[in-house]
């Protein structure tokens, strides 16, 4: 027995996201097939990869260490699948994301657009939503990384790549964790953080308006999303926010959770922006053919999964 890509994939968002529910959710496949997939890949390897509790799935040492292993295989066929279509491209590309973007999602992808285009020079900038947009209507830039959520502006296009889910976060002390169907009324009055960046307070007061007359208890107004999650972590307060940027762990090594809300909360929707009417340079082509690409069908090839099971 052997393993796959496809155990690969589902093992690095069990790691990730720890938990094998919201892996399934990110995966768009059933729990059953991620469970199975970790197992048949600790079997293979003969050795535990993840401690399993009520909280979630937590590495081992040994899973740590094939954690880095993993992605390098992972980064490797991806380059291995883009190289052909990205011979020969030569010149720069301006590019700026938002904030929450180029902290948390954008490092990644711009490694491996980078060895994918080693001819290419990626230009990056961080930007306001409102001056990224200015910048693409002015020609500064070429293509933004953004949440496409708050782009309305009629003379940009855009097209999101992946729609992060937002959920409640608190302290896995907190006296509402492991309640299901929890509602926005009945976390009103709780202590609550309130991230400001790209535009998150917004966002959020739009939610809360729409589905309660009540208002969160806003204790704290912050742009840093780790002073969020050491507020929260600390059990000073909670929170409501995306998948994208959770990490079970505070700085100070204080354990957060999440928990689902039964109100219509929308997702953070993450993708590309340009200029509606600007012509598609090849480099500006490859990028968005890149995330397309890496977002819109296996990252492992067309045939992989058929082939391995």
């Amino acid at each position: 027995m052997s393993y796959n890509l496809r155990h690969l994939k589902y093992f690095i968002a069990t790691a990730e996201l720890g938990q094998v529910s919201r892996a399934a959710m990110e995966l768009s496949v059933s729990q059953s097939a991620v469970t199975a997939a970790v197992r048949e890949l600790e079997a293979v390897l003969g050795t535990q990869l993840f401690v399993r509790s009520a909280k979630g799935m937590t590495l081992t040492g040994a899973g740590r260490q094939f954690l880095a292993t993993g992605y390098e295989i992972v980064a490797k066929v991806d380059d291995s699948l883009r190289v052909a279509d990205t011979l020969g491209l030569q010149g720069s590309l301006k590019i700026a994301a938002s904030y929450t973007v180029i902290g948390y999602f954008l490092p990644a992808h711009l490694y491996r657009l980078s060895r994918a285009m080693p001819d290419v020079t990626l230009q990056v900038r961080e930007m306001t939503r409102q001056t990224l947009e200015e910048a693409l209507l002015a020609d500064q830039i070429e293509i933004g990384v953004a949440l496409t959520s708050n782009i309305s502006n009629p003379e940009l296009a855009k097209e999101t790549l992946l729609s992060s889910p937002r959920r409640l976060w608190l302290s896995s002390r907190h006296h509402l964790a492991g309640r299901e169907a929890l509602r926005l009324a009945d976390i009103a009055h709780e202590p609550y953080v309130m991230l400001t960046v790209d535009e998150a307070a917004h966002t959020a007061m739009r939610y809360w308006s729409r589905t309660t007359t009540q208002s969160p208890n806003v204790i704290l107004r912050t742009s840093s999303v780790e002073a969020v999650r050491s507020m929260v972590a600390n059990g000073l307060g909670i929170s409501i926010l995306s998948d994208m940027v959770y990490r079970p762990w505070s700085l100070e090594g204080r354990r957060l959770e999440t928990a689902e809300i039964a109100d219509a909360v929308p997702a953070m929707d993450v993708g590309l922006v340009w200029r509606r009417d600007a012509p598609f340079t090849p480099a500006m082509s490859a990028v968005r053919d890149y995330f397309r690409g890496f977002f819109g069908t296996p990252q492992i090839g067309p045939n992989a999964l058929e082939e391995h099971g």
